[in-house]
């Protein structure tokens, strides 16, 4: 009584031309979502990766063989599964909508149940879509095929305020007011800095502001602000964490009041924030194809481009410098600063940091502009914030360029070694 396979002739095309069609169908479709150009490649809608996984599960069924209807339904299921992970962030995507449509109708013509088991046993579809690190970790074992590992950048601002980009110059700037460190398709951070000194340019960061948009199923939209003597634990919303067991996003107090981590699984990305004295530091790690992930009116980012000229204070990377061992002329009597020498500055700073890269000059620099010892330990911070989140420890240190040579990689910060390789500059 196996007369059910005689009968499958009729009701459809013979499986192969069934399978060519598809598949054909399927290209077609690939075409247009690559056709759709950078404003795909920057949204975080999925369906590319969606079609393109369905395609890898396809690709190898043999329509001849027994099973093929079980293993194709299995992947019609599993291209459902991630269509529907994807339906907020792609709402209004033509591609997407007609992908969702095209996998109804074949699992109409093929008769799969929407309840039943997906293609999970590839990595690429077991991983945990809010865990980055674990999507690449997948995506170099699919298929056999090796792809090289995420790259990470780092990006810190500390002190009066000194800036390390994500392409490792390092910067002296005033950019008092808000000003934009990063703005992409994922996360937002602009920073506030405020003046030091009365009468002078010197500012450092009174608060921090940390947007990390919607993104999937992962997480909803979170603001994270920080300022001055409130360095709280949670989001504006009150929240401190993901919802349910994903903890793609969430927050942990290092130490109360005044360090504190925010761990952001999804998208790879790490934002460390401190309170040191009156004044805040930030140092964060991002993936770099995400870093990229903006539009052209998005370009004014610090951590990306660096401070525009105008608000450079070293003009072309140098400045003037102190005589050795005496005052610098700080302005008004009637704002006197603690009477640190270049050589007091540099006896302090060598306290807390041996190696003398850009972040102990910048620590005597600090002290010199300043008069407040907290900077000292602001710098210092800053550099264990590198050691924690850099990527490169070959870059750890960038060292000031001596002469015509340069130590480091494209450093921004230039010192004249010969008097104690410092760069001050007199705020007037």
């Amino acid at each position: 009584m196996r007369s059910a396979a005689p009968s499958r002739g009729p009701r459809a095309e013979p499986p192969l031309a069934a399978l060519r069609l598809l598949l054909a169908a399927l290209g077609l479709l690939l075409l247009l979502l690559l056709s759709a150009g950078d404003c795909q490649l920057h949204t975080s809608c999925g369906i590319q990766k969606c079609t393109t996984d369905f395609v890898s599960f396809t690709s190898h069924l043999n329509a001849a063989l027994e099973d093929f209807d079980l293993e194709f339904c299995k992947a019609l299921r599993a291209y459902s599964v991630c269509t529907y992970r994807n339906s907020k962030v792609c709402r209004g995507n033509l591609v997407y909508h007609s992908a969702v449509l095209g996998i109804g109708d074949l699992m109409t013509q093929r008769n799969c149940t929407k309840d039943g088991p997906t293609s999970s046993t590839n990595p690429e579809m077991t991983r945990d879509p809010c865990n980055y690190s674990g999507y690449t970790e997948a995506r170099e074992h699919h298929g056999g095929e090796k792809t090289p590992p995420p790259t990470y950048l780092f990006c810190g601002l500390f002190g009066d305020p000194h800036l390390r980009t994500f392409k490792d110059h390092f910067q002296t700037c005033k950019v008092e007011g808000a000003w934009p460190l990063i703005d992409n398709n994922y996360l937002s951070v602009q920073v506030t800095n405020v003046p030091v000194v009365p009468g002078s340019s010197a500012t450092a960061i009174n608060k921090i502001t940390v947007i990390f948009k919607s993104y999937q199923d992962c997480t909803d939209q979170k603001v994270y602000q920080a300022m001055t003597d409130d360095l709280p634990a949670a989001f504006v919303d009150g929240t401190s964490g993901g919802d349910g067991n994903t903890r793609s996003l969430h927050i942990v107090e290092k130490v109360s009041g005044k360090y504190i981590e925010i761990h952001a699984r999804y998208i790879g990305t790490m934002v460390y924030i401190r309170q040191l004295g009156h004044y805040l530091t930030l140092a964060i790690r991002m993936p770099q194809e995400l870093v990229m992930a903006y539009e052209e009116s998005q370009d004014l980012q610090l951590c990306v481009n660096g401070c525009p000229s105008s608000e450079l204070i070293d003009q072309s990377g140098h400045l003037p410098l102190p005589v050795m061992g005496k005052l610098l002329p700080w302005g008004a009597a009637a704002h006197p600063r603690s009477g640190y020498t270049l050589e007091t500055a540099t006896t302090k700073c060598h306290e807390k940091m041996l190696v003398k890269d850009i972040y102990f000059y910048s620590c005597v620099f600090d002290l010199l502009t300043t008069g407040d010892a907290n900077f000292t330990t602001a710098a210092h911070s800053a550099l264990q914030d590198v050691e924690a989140l850099h990527p490169s420890k070959e870059h750890w240190h960038i060292f000031p360029r001596s002469g015509g040579g340069s130590v480091g990689r494209d450093s921004k910060f230039f010192i004249s070694l010969g008097l104690l390789c410092l760069i001050v500059v007199v705020y007037l």
